[in-house]
C-alpha cells in the first residue's frame, strides 16, 4: 500500500501534509491512506446507511477512479499511479470488488465496458454478458423438463438453471489485449493479497449476508465463507479471509484460460449441475458443460452514439438495452426546455427536482421502456427493427413519441412504437456495481459489472459466487397472442440487460467526437436507465457538478403508472410528491439502490469525481486539495 496515514494538524501542530496519491481527502484538507485502519479511513467498517449526505466533488490533477468500495478504488488508483491504463485499473478494481462486495459482482458474472481511446478518438464497446448453455431450451427457466409443468427447484434463481456462462474475465482479457499497459499478473496482486490477509467487512456486506442468510446456508462453501464457527452470519467489522479466492486469482494471473478450462471450469460445471443443497434439499441442475465454458467469447461491438444538446452521448448496444433506452429518452427530452426546470434549493445533494421536470423525464422514460421491452434482445439472434438502432432513434420517430406526452397528465403505461414485435416484463436485479476510470492519458473506462441478484444464484465455488443472470430472459417464449418474445431463452444467447455505462463528448463541427466531457454509470437493475438519465440531465441541463449529479434525487419511471422518487434523499419534499400525484403519477417513495460513479473533465486536463452517497463509493486519484 502506498504512503502512510496523514495526521491532520491543529493549534500549534505542524500544518497538514499534502496527501499522497490514492489517499482520501478529509474535510479540512488533510488525508488518510485507504486501508490504514486508522481514524478517518473511509475503508473502516461503518453501518449500512441509506444515504450519507455532505459529500463534495473530488478534484484530481490527471487521473481518477470511482468504485463502490474504498478498497477497490485504492487498487485501481495504485495501478494508475504506477502508470497503468484505465483498463488496467478497471481490472484491478473488479478483482477486489469480487472479494469485498461479493453480493454485487465478481468473476462468476458478466459486464459491459465502454472504452475511449484518447489517441485515436475511438469509443469501443466490450460485451462480457453471460450466455445460456447449448442445452438450454425455450422452457429452460419455466419447467424441469419437457414432460413436466413443475418449475425449477427451489426456484429458477437458486437452481442451476439461472447460471449463465461467466463472461467478465474474457471481456477484461479482450480489453486488456487492446489497451493494457501493466503486466497482467501485476493487476491481480491487490485482490490476491487482500484475500489472503483479510479485510474488515462493511456494514453493507454484513447486512446483505444477514438478509440472504437462509439461501446462503444452502451452499456449503458460502456458509463456510460468510458465517462464523457457530453458524452466525459475519457481523460488521469481522475480518474475512478467502484463501480459495486468492488461489483462484493466482491461477488466472497466468491467463484466463485457467478459468475457462481445467480444474476451475470443472468446479463451475459441478456447481451448476449440483442436484442437492447442503441439507439434501433438491436443486434443479443446469445444463452448462465444459464445452460451454471453453467456447465462451467476449465481443467487441459498436457503441450507440447520439446527439443531445450538442453533446455526443455514447452507450452500450444490445444485448444491453441501456444505451438505446438512455438515447431514446434523451432524444425525446431534447424537445423539452429542461434548462428552465432546474432543481430548487441546490445544495451538495443536488436540490429538489421540480414537478414538471420529473414528469417530462418519467414520461420520456416510459416511452423508451416500452420500446426496450418490446424490441431489445441479443442482436446475434433477434435483430433490432430495421437491423440497427437507427429506426428507434430517428428524429422523426422521436418527435412522434414526444407528441404522446401531455404537459399535465401522465401516460401511465405507454405503447411501444409500431415495429411489429412483442415484449416481456422486466426482472429486477440487485447484484451490480459500477467502475469509472480516467487515466493520465485521458483514456476512459465506464464499466458496469454484475452477478444479477444479491449473491447471484447462491452457488459458490473456489472463493467466488456464480451469477443468476439467465433470469433476465423471459420465462415464457411467447406472449398472450402467441407471438415469439424477443428476449426468450435460447442456446448460446445473451439475456437482455439494463446496464448503461455512458460516455459524453463535446460535439465537433464535422459530427465526430470532440473532447471527452463525462463518464458515468450505475448499478440498480432495470432502474439503471433512470439513474443514468437523471445524472446526465443533472450535468448537461442543470449544470450540477459530478457529486451533485450523482447524489441528486433518483427519479423516473419504467413502463407502468409508478414514478420513482427516492425517499431516502433529504431533498425530497411532500410538495413534489403531491404535485406529481395531482397529474396522475403513482409515486413510489421507496429507497433507491443507485450506485452512480461519475467523472467530469475539468480545466487544464484535471478531473472531478462524484460517488453515490447511497453506497460506500469512493473517488481516488492524484487528488488536489479542496
Amino acid at each position: 500500500m502506498l504512503g502512510v496515514a496523514v495526521l491532520v494538524g491543529c493549534g500549534e501542530d505542524p500544518p497538514p501534509v499534502p496527501p499522497s496519491p490514492c489517499q482520501a481527502l478529509t474535510e479540512n484538507g488533510g488525508g488518510v491512506t485507504v486501508g490504514s485502519g486508522r481514524a478517518g479511513d473511509p475503508a473502516a467498517p461503518r453501518a449500512a446507511t441509506a444515504y450519507a449526505a455532505g459529500k463534495s466533488a473530488v478534484h484530481a490533477r490527471s487521473y481518477m477512479v470511482v468504485t463502490a468500495n474504498p478498497l477497490a478504488s485504492r487498487a485501481g488508483c495504485e495501478v494508475l499511479e504506477a502508470g497503468g491504463s484505465a483498463v488496467d485499473a478497471a481490472i484491478a478494481a473488479q478483482l477486489v470488488l469480487g472479494l469485498v462486495e461479493p453480493q454485487a459482482s465478481g468473476i462468476g458474472g458478466g459486464a459491459f465496458l465502454l472504452h475511449y481511446d484518447a489517441a485515436s478518438h475511438v469509443v469501443q464497446a466490450y460485451d462480457g454478458r453471460e450466455t445460456a448453455p447449448a442445452g438450454a431450451s425455450e422452457d429452460y427457466l419455466r419447467t424441469i423438463d419437457a414432460s413436466s409443468e413443475s418449475p425449477p427447484q427451489p426456484s429458477a434463481r437458486a437452481s442451476g438453471r439461472s447460471i449463465g456462462t461467466p463472461g467478465v474475465l474474457r471481456m477484461l482479457a479482450l480489453a486488456y489485449g487492446d489497451h493494457g499497459r501493466r503486466a497482467w499478473p501485476e493487476l491481480f496482486a491487490p485482490a490476491t493479497n487482500l484475500a489472503r490477509d483479510g479485510f474488515a467487512i462493511s456494514g453493507r456486506l454484513a447486512l446483505a449476508i444477514a438478509q440472504e442468510r437462509d439461501a446462503l446456508e444452502g451452499d456449503a462453501e458460502a456458509r463456510a465463507t460468510y458465517f462464523d464457527g457457530a453458524g452466525r452470519p459475519l457481523a460488521i467489522g469481522a475480518v474475512l479471509k478467502v484463501p480459495a479466492y486468492a488461489d483462484t486469482l493466482s491461477a488466472i494471473a497466468g491467463g484466463v484460460d485457467a478459468f475457462y478450462g481445467g480444474e476451475l471450469a470443472q468446479a463451475i460445471v459441478d456447481q451448476v449441475q449440483r442436484a442437492q443443497g447442503r441439507d439434501g434439499s433438491p436443486i434443479t441442475p443446469g445444463a452448462m458443460t465444459l464445452a460451454d465454458l471453453a467456447g465462451y467469447h467476449a465481443v467487441r461491438r459498436d457503441p450507440v452514439c447520439t446527439v443531445y444538446r450538442g453533446y455526443r452521448i455514447c452507450g452500450m448496444p444490445p444485448p444491453s438495452s441501456g444505451g438505446i433506452a438512455v438515447a431514446e429518452t434523451l432524444g425525446v427530452l431534447a424537445q423539452v426546455e429542461l434548462g428552465a426546470l432546474a432543481p430548487t434549493g441546490v445544495d451538495r445533494e443536488g436540490g429538489t427536482p421540480q414537478v414538471a421536470a420529473v414528469h417530462f423525464v418519467a414520461e420520456a422514460e416510459r416511452l423508451a421502456y416500452a420500446d426496450r421491452d418490446a424490441y431489445v434482445a441479443d442482436p446475434d439472434f433477434v435483430p433490432l427493427p430495421g437491423g440497427s438502432s437507427d429506426a428507434m432513434l430517428a428524429p422523426a420517430y422521436l418527435a412522434a413519441r414526444r407528441g404522446l406526452i401531455q404537459d399535465g397528465a401522465s401516460i401511465g403505461t405507454a405503447p411501444p412504437g409500431d415495429f411489429g414485435a412483442a415484449g416481456v416484463a422486466v426482472t429486477p436485479e440487485h447484484g451490480t456495481s459500477q467502475i469509472t476510470v480516467v487515466d493520465a492519458q485521458f483514456n476512459v473506462v465506464a464499466m458496469t459489472t454484475t452477478i444479477e441478484s444479491t449473491f447471484g444464484s447462491y452457488h459458490m465455488t473456489h472463493g467466488f459466487l456464480l451469477n443468476n443472470q439467465l433470469t433476465d430472459f423471459s420465462v415464457a417464449a411467447r406472449d398472450a397472442a402467441g407471438e415469439l418474445i424477443a428476449n426468450r431463452v435460447g442456446p448460446g444467447k445473451r439475456p437482455r440487460s439494463s446496464m448503461a455505462p455512458t460516455l459524453v463528448f463535446a460535439g465537433a463541427d464535422d459530427g465526430t467526437l470532440g473532447p471527452f466531457v463525462m463518464a458515468t454509470g450505475s448499478p440498480g437493475g432495470a432502474t439503471i436507465i433512470q439513474y443514468v438519465v437523471k445524472t446526465l440531465v443533472g450535468v448537461l441541463d442543470w449544470g450540477l457538478d459530478a457529486q451533485q449529479a450523482s447524489a441528486l434525487v433518483d427519479f423516473g419511471a419504467a413502463n407502468d403508472p409508478v414514478t420513482n422518487v427516492g425517499g431516502e434523499h433529504p431533498d425530497v419534499s411532500d410538495a413534489l410528491v403531491r404535485g406529481l400525484e395531482a397529474i396522475g403519477h403513482t409515486v413510489n417513495r421507496g429507497p433507491q439502490t443507485s450506485g452512480i460513479a461519475t467523472i467530469i473533465r475539468g480545466p487544464g486536463g484535471s478531473v472531478f469525481g462524484g460517488a453515490d452517497p447511497r453506497r460506500d463509493g469512493l473517488v481516488l486519484g492524484d487528488l488536489l486539495p479542496p
